[in-house]
C-alpha cells in the first residue's frame, strides 16, 4: 500500500490530498516509472475512504499525466516521456547523484525474456511446496537440472547428490569455510572482493597472491579461491601449467581448491575453457551461480565439494536448515526446464560479442587491455591519476566506474574495470565516449 495519510480536518478535498500526496511519491522518488498503484478498491480500503475518492484522484493524475493505465492491468507511475518535469521541492540535506553503475557482475537480460520469467513464478505459485524442511542438498529435480547442465556446459560430470544449492557464491564460501579445518585462505590479488570479506568474516587470514603467478606453495592454507576460467577482474585464463601447479600445492598441503566459475559460458572468442575440478575432484570445489545466466538478484548458486567436505556440509545442514527458500529454487527449475536459461545466455553472448569491441575501440588508444576480451566486463590499465580522471568524467556524465585498485589489496596496479553488461547499448556509447574524454583530457 501507498505511504499516504488523509486528513478529513483539512480544508483540501480528500481527493485532492490524495492526487498531492501520489505527486509527491513520485518527485522524491518512492514511486519510480513504471510502478504499480493499488487498486481503487483496495486503496480506499486501506485509507477508509469511499472507492469514489481514489477514482478521482486518480482521474485528476491521469489528466495531469503523472499516471497511465494499461488496459486489464491498472494504473502506473508514467512513463519518462509522459512524465511532467517538475523541480523537487527544497530540501535540508540533498540526495546521493544516481549513477548508472559499469560494474562488472550485472548481466545483459534482453527484455524480450521476460515472459518466461513471469511463467516460471506463476509456476512457483501453483507448485505444491515440500512438507516440512526441505533436502538439506537443494530441491532435488533442480539438482537434477543442474548435473544435466555441468555435464553439458560445462564438462563436469557428478550425480544430483553430489550438488548442493547454495544462495550463491559468497554463501557457498562461507559454507565451505564453515566445514573446513584451520588455516589461511589464498585469494588471488587483486581478486573477487566479496571473497576476501566472505573469508576474513569467517576469522580467516587472507593470503594475497599475485593474480598472474602460479601458486607453488599453499603451507598453511586451509583452501585457494581462485577463478582459472576468466580472473577475476584481469581477465586472464589460467595456463595449463598453472593449473596443474596449484593441484600439486593443493595436494602436498591437503588444501582445497575453491573454483569460482562465475561467467564462463560467456566466451565469445573460443569454447568455454573446461572448468578445473574436471582435473581433480578429490581436491576442487566447484562454485557456480546463477547470477550471471539469470539474474544477481535470485541469489541462487552451487556447490560441488571434494566428497569429504560434501558429507560435512550435508549434516551440517540438515542441523541447520541452511538452504535457500523453496520458491526461488522451484523458480530456477522452471527456467532451466524450459531452456530460459540457455536462451537468455546465448542471448546475452551476441550481445556481450557485440559491445566488448566497442568498448576496446573506444579505450584501445589511451589504455592498455588487461587480458582478452571475454565476458561482460575488460579490464584496462592505466597510471593512477588517468584512471581518477577518467572515473570523474564517467561521473559527471552519470556514470559509475570502478577502479582497478579497489580491487588490489597488496597489488599496486591501477586502471578501470569497465563493466557492459547491465546498460543499454545507448547508455553504453555515452560512459565510453566520457572516459575516453577523461583518458584523453588527462593526457594533454
Amino acid at each position: 500500500m501507498l505511504p499516504v495519510r488523509l486528513d478529513r480536518s483539512r480544508p483540501e478535498p480528500l481527493p485532492a490530498q490524495l492526487a498531492a500526496a501520489v505527486r509527491g511519491l513520485v518527485t522524491d522518488g518512492t514511486l519510480t516509472t513504471g510502478d504499480r498503484l493499488p487498486s481503487s478498491r483496495a486503496l480506499a480500503a486501506d485509507l477508509g475512504v469511499a472507492r469514489a475518492v481514489v477514482e478521482q484522484a486518480y482521474d485528476q493524475l491521469l489528466a495531469e499525466a503523472w499516471v497511465e493505465t494499461r488496459r486489464g492491468s491498472g494504473t502506473f507511475v508514467a512513463s519518462g516521456e509522459a512524465l511532467p518535469v517538475r523541480a523537487p521541492p527544497p530540501r535540508l540535506a540533498t540526495r546521493e547523484p544516481r549513477y548508472v553503475r559499469l560494474d562488472a557482475g550485472t548481466p545483459w537480460i534482453d527484455p524480450r525474456h521476460l515472459a518466461g520469467w513471469r511463467r516460471a513464478w506463476r509456476e512457483v505459485s501453483a507448485a505444491r511446496p515440500p512438507r516440512g524442511y526441505p533436502d538439506p542438498r537443494g530441491l532435488p529435480e533442480l539438482r537434477e537440472a543442474l548435473a544435466e547442465r555441468l555435464a553439458r556446459t560445462r564438462g563436469l560430470t557428478v550425480g544430483p547428490d553430489e550438488i548442493l544449492v547454495t544462495a550463491g557464491t559468497t554463501d557457498g564460501v562461507r559454507q565451505l569455510l564453515g566445514a573446513l579445518g584451520p588455516g589461511d585462505v589464498l585469494v588471488e590479488d587483486p581478486g573477487y572482493r566479496a571473497a576476501v570479506e566472505t573469508v576474513r568474516a569467517s576469522g580467516r587470514a587472507v593470503v594475497d597472491h599475485p593474480a598472474f603467478a602460479p601458486v607453488t606453495d599453499l603451507s598453511g592454507c586451509a583452501a585457494a579461491f581462485v577463478t582459472p576460467a576468466h580472473q577475476h577482474p584481469l581477465g586472464r585464463v589460467m595456463p595449463a601449467a598453472d593449473r596443474l601447479a596449484l593441484l600439486a600445492a593443493a595436494r602436498a598441503a591437503s588444501t582445497v581448491v575453491v573454483e569460482d566459475d562465475y561467467d564462463s559460458e560467456f566466451r565469445y572468442d573460443v569454447a568455454p575453457v573446461p572448468a578445473l575440478a574436471v582435473l581433480d575432484r578429490s581436491r576442487v570445489a566447484y562454485l557456480g551461480t546463477a547470477s550471471k545466466s539469470v539474474s544477481p538478484s535470485l541469489r541462487l548458486g552451487w556447490l560441488v565439494a571434494p566428497p569429504e567436505v560434501h558429507e560435512r556440509l550435508v549434516r551440517r545442514r540438515t542441523i541447520t536448515h541452511d538452504t535457500p527458500p523453496w520458491p526461488t529454487q522451484r523458480a530456477l527449475l522452471t527456467l532451466l526446464r524450459d531452456g530460459w536459461a540457455d536462451k537468455v545466455v546465448r542471448t546475452a553472448r551476441r550481445v556481450y560479442a557485440d559491445r566488448a569491441p566497442r568498448v576496446a575501440a573506444a579505450l584501445e588508444p589511451h589504455a592498455e587491455l588487461a587480458g582478452p576480451l571475454a565476458g561482460m566486463y575488460s579490464t584496462w590499465l592505466t597510471d593512477p591519476d588517468a584512471a581518477l580522471a577518467a572515473r570523474a568524467a564517467a561521473q559527471a556524465a552519470g556514470f559509475d566506474l570502478p577502479l582497478l585498485a579497489e580491487y588490489c589489496r597488496s597489488a599496486s596496479l591501477a586502471g578501470l574495470v569497465v563493466g557492459f553488461g547491465g546498460v543499454t547499448d545507448d547508455e553504453l556509447d555515452r560512459a565510453l565516449s566520457a572516459i575516453a574524454a577523461g583518458l584523453v583530457g588527462y593526457g594533454r
